[in-house]
C-alpha cells in the first residue's frame, strides 16, 4: 500500500515539472473558501427615479434666454432714446429683463441647479407589500435668485404707476421677498409636509401684496386723471394673471411632480416672457407715447446733488 501511495506522489510530481501542466486555482486555505460570486444582499436598496429636462427643455431654456436678452436690447434703445429725468422707468424695466437674461442662461448651461430628493411609497394592494421609491427632480434655485430680483422691480413699477406712498411700497416689496425666498425652501425641502406649508406662507405673502396693489393702489389712482387710472388697472390686472399662475405652476411641478420637468420649464418660460417682456413692452410704449401721466425726477436722479448734499473733504476748518 505504501508502494502504490509512493508510486502516485512520484508521477504526480513529474506531471507537475511538465510545461503547460494546470496548476490548481483553489483559493481554499484551512476553514475559510474565498468565491468569486458576491454575495446576494439580503436588503434591496431603494431605486432612485431622476425627474430631470430633456431636449425640449433645454431648446426652452435657450428661447427663454433670447427672448430676455432681445427685450433687453429694446428696452436699452428706448432708454437711451429718453432725457435722463424721464428715464426711471426704462431703467427700472432694463434691469428686469438683464437679471432674467442672466437667470436663463446659467439654467441652459446647467448653472443654479440641484435635486430635491423625496421617498414616494408607492401601494399595490392585493396581499402585495408597499414599495418605496426615491424621486429626484431637478429645483431651478436660479430661478428663485432672479424673481428676487425682477420681482420687487416690477412692483416698483406699478406703484410709480399709481403713486402709492413710499410705506405701501416697501411693505409690498418687503412680502414680495418673503413669497419668493418660502417658495424657495418649499422648493428645497425633502419633507412633503414641511414644503407644503412652506408654500402656503408664501401664498399668504402673495395676498399681502395683491391687497396693497387691489385695494390701496386702486384707491390711490382714482385720484388721478382718468388715463393713469384705466392704465394702471389694465396693467394691474395683466399682472395678477399672470402672478397667480406662478403658484399653480408651483403645485403641479415642484409640489405634486404631476407634470414632467420639460412642461414646468416651458410654462415658466411662457410666464416669464409675458411678466417681463410684455410687460415692460406695454409699461414703455404706453409711457412713451404720453398716454398716461409720467414720473419725472429732476433732482438727484438727472443733476445729481446739489450744493447741500455734496460730500465735502478735506475743507479746511476755520480757526485751526
Amino acid at each position: 500500500m505504501f508502494k502504490d501511495t509512493a508510486g502516485v506522489l512520484a508521477q504526480l510530481a513529474v506531471a507537475t515539472s511538465t510545461p503547460g501542466f494546470p496548476l490548481p486555482t483553489s483559493t481554499h486555505t484551512g476553514h475559510h473558501h474565498h468565491s468569486s460570486v458576491a454575495p446576494i444582499p439580503t436588503v434591496v436598496p431603494n431605486p432612485v427615479e431622476y425627474q430631470e429636462r430633456g431636449k425640449v427643455g433645454d431648446t426652452a431654456l435657450w428661447i427663454g434666454f433670447v427672448a430676455m436678452f432681445v427685450f433687453t436690447l429694446i428696452f436699452s434703445i428706448q432708454a437711451y432714446r429718453q432725457p435722463a429725468s424721464k428715464r426711471l422707468f426704462h431703467v427700472i424695466t432694463l434691469f428686469i429683463t438683464t437679471f432674467a437674461t442672466l437667470s436663463y442662461y446659467a439654467m441652459a448651461v446647467g448653472s443654479g441647479i440641484s435635486y430635491r430628493y423625496t421617498e414616494v411609497t408607492q401601494k399595490h394592494g392585493h396581499g402585495i407589500p408597499d414599495t418605496h421609491v426615491t424621486v429626484a427632480r431637478e429645483v431651478y434655485w436660479a430661478r428663485y435668485v432672479d424673481w428676487s430680483l425682477t420681482t420687487p422691480l416690477l412692483l416698483l413699477d406699478l406703484a410709480l404707476v399709481a403713486g402709492i406712498s413710499g410705506a405701501d411700497t416697501i411693505v409690498a416689496i418687503v412680502f414680495d421677498l418673503v413669497m419668493v425666498l418660502t417658495g424657495l425652501f418649499a422648493g428645497l425641502t425633502e419633507n412633503q409636509s414641511v414644503a407644503w406649508a412652506w408654500y402656503a406662507m408664501a401664498c399668504a405673502a402673495y395676498l399681502v401684496i395683491v391687497f396693497i396693489f387691489g385695494v390701496t393702489g386702486r384707491k390711490v389712482v382714482q385720484t388721478k386723471d382718468n388715463k393713469t387710472a384705466t392704465f394702471f388697472s389694465s396693467l394691474g390686472l395683466f399682472t395678477l394673471v399672470l402672478w397667480t399662475a406662478y403658484p399653480i405652476v408651483w403645485g403641479l411641478a415642484d409640489g405634486s411632480r404631476t407634470v414632467s420637468v420639460d412642461t414646468e420649464v416651458i410654462l415658466y418660460v411662457c410666464l416669464d416672457t409675458a411678466a417681463k417682456g410684455l410687460f415692460g413692452l406695454f409699461l414703455l410704449f404706453t409711457h412713451d407715447s404720453g398716454k398716461t401721466s409720467t414720473v419725472s425726477l429732476n433732482g438727484w436722479w438727472a443733476n445729481g446733488l446739489g450744493g447741500e448734499g455734496n460730500i465735502r473733504i478735506g475743507d479746511d476748518e476755520e480757526g485751526a
